[in-house]
């Protein structure tokens, strides 16, 4: 209305960005924790399964065996709805990763029935990290950061890799590129001689 000539809010400093910590498995560390039996099976199942797809949490709990298809042309594909967004995805899924899900049920049950979100669960997780001989906090969140940085190392564009994960655009998916010291490495050794 006109009446106030100064906006105090354009003095209002934003609170500056700083980069977060994500904690992933390399490729010799999932190997271990594949090889080593967990308390909770489908626990491991599930967790395995997130690693290879890069599904968050509350979606591997959710998905039912009728959202899994597959066709003569593309293969195997699990369609949902990413409870995050609320948008409708299509992923591709590979012959491993079914091999993670349980046993086939009904159209309308749970690939991973009798997953539950609890103390015990996480304390079973860090149990089987351990038991595989990775010191590092290890949570459920980090077999889909483990999943983006590992197809990140094995140059699959950052575009796929987002598109894989559900991302609206492709910033948060920066964010994995930037914790992959192994690709800087390999960069700087290719630098010519002079």
């Amino acid at each position: 209305m006109g009446y106030i000539e100064d906006n105090p809010v354009k003095r209002v400093k934003s609170i500056p960005y700083a980069d977060t910590h994500r904690e992933f498995l390399t490729e010799e560390e999932v190997k271990a924790l594949a090889k080593n039996e967990c308390m909770n099976p489908v626990l491991k199942r599930a967790f395995m399964f997130s690693i290879i797809t890069g599904l968050r949490w509350s979606d591997v709990n959710k998905i039912t065996w009728g959202q899994v298809q597959k066709t003569k042309d593309n293969g195997w594909s699990l369609t949902y709805r990413q409870q995050k967004t609320d948008g409708q995805e299509y992923l591709p899924i590979n012959e491993q990763a079914l091999l993670f899900m349980c046993e086939k049920g009904k159209p309308d049950q749970r690939i991973f029935h009798g997953l539950k979100y609890s103390a015990y669960m996480n304390v079973d997780l860090s149990r089987w990290v351990l038991k595989a001989g990775i010191t590092k906090k290890i949570t459920f969140h980090c077999a889909r950061h483990t999943h983006a940085t590992l197809v990140l190392t094995h140059n699959v564009d950052i575009y796929t890799v987002s598109k894989m994960l559900g991302h609206r655009h492709i910033k948060p998916t920066e964010i994995y590129a930037k914790v992959i010291d192994q690709k800087k490495i390999k960069a700087v050794s290719l630098f010519p001689n002079l």
